[in-house]
Order: C-alpha cells, then structure tokens, then sequence
C-alpha cells in the first residue's frame, strides 16, 4: 500500500512539473522536451543494454554468474520506461538509471536506505576495536531477542544449518 502512493504521488507531482514548465514555455518546447528526452532514453539504453548483454555473456562463458549485470539490466529497463514516460521528474530518475556513473551511486543509495530501513545486522566494531570483523544487530533489536534467539539449536543440541555462531560462543 504504501509503494502505491508513493508511486500514485511521484506520477501527480511528476505531471505538476510537467504542465508548470508546458505553462511557462509553451506546447510545442514542451512537447519537443518530452520527444528528445524520450529518443536520448532510446539511444542511451540502446547502447548500455549492448555492453551489459556483451558483459553478461562473457561472465556466463567463464562460469560466472552474470548478477551484476542482471542488476544493470533491470535498471536499465527501469530507466527506459522512465525516459519513455512523459514527464521531467521521471526522466530525471530515468537518467540516474541509465548513465553508468549515476547508477552507480543510486546502487549504493538504496542499498544504504534498504538496510537501514531493515535494520540488518551489520559488520563493524561495537566498543571493541580488536573484533572489528565480528557481526552485530542494531542497538533497536539488542532488546527485543529473546534467549531461545540466542543460541538456536536443533533436537540434538547441534547448531542448525545456516545459524550463526559469534566467535566467543562455545563451540558444541
């Protein structure tokens, strides 16, 4: 529900935008606008789309799995319907899509933003600078595990598959 307003107020204020600046400059600037941004949005991944499918070939002949490329693609069909969208805002968040310098940058945004509004545990020093590679959770969810969470075990006492033993617990 709330990625569907979130997107129901990204594409109203989007046409705000696009009927403020129509208004100010006139329809005919503002439908060449449109036009061009959409045609740069064609050649743009035209070329991109090229080069990460040459790109994911080449991981995949050396036994690779292509997943960045998939990522890049993925983006780059996110930024051509945003290019191919009537809009400023859209064509703007179209272009961080497509050029690979702001891509990259939105790449770590989100990643950044995702985990934060997750609170996944994270990797770093927590007061002890000596285990700076251990993993820790969020002060937040510090209080709210429970003792079953702490030291999760199978029918046998042994660990299961996929738990995650800390360097100062016991081994079993």
């Amino acid at each position: 529900m709330p990625l569907l307003i979130f997107f129901t107020l990204f594409t109203l204020l989007d046409f705000i935008v696009l009927f403020s600046v129509g208004s100010r400059i006139g329809l005919l600037p503002t439908l060449a606008l449109v036009l061009a941004t959409g045609f740069i949005g064609l050649y743009l991944i035209r070329k991109q789309g090229t080069a990460t499918l040459a790109r994911a070939r080449q991981r995949m002949a050396q036994g690779e799995l292509p997943s960045s490329e998939l990522l890049t693609g993925a983006a780059l069909i996110f930024g051509g319907a945003l290019l191919l969208a009537p809009g400023f805002l859209s064509d703007a968040l179209g272009l961080l899509c497509v050029l690979p310098g702001a891509r990259r940058l939105l790449a770590r945004l989100l990643a950044l933003l995702n985990l934060r509004l997750l609170g996944v545990a994270h990797r770093g020093s927590r007061g002890n600078p000596g285990r700076s590679g251990d993993w820790h959770r969020p002060e937040s969810d510090a209080h709210e595990r429970s003792a079953d969470e702490e030291q999760p075990s199978g029918s046998d006492g042994q660990p299961l598959e996929g738990d995650f033993i800390s360097r100062n617990e016991p081994r079993r």
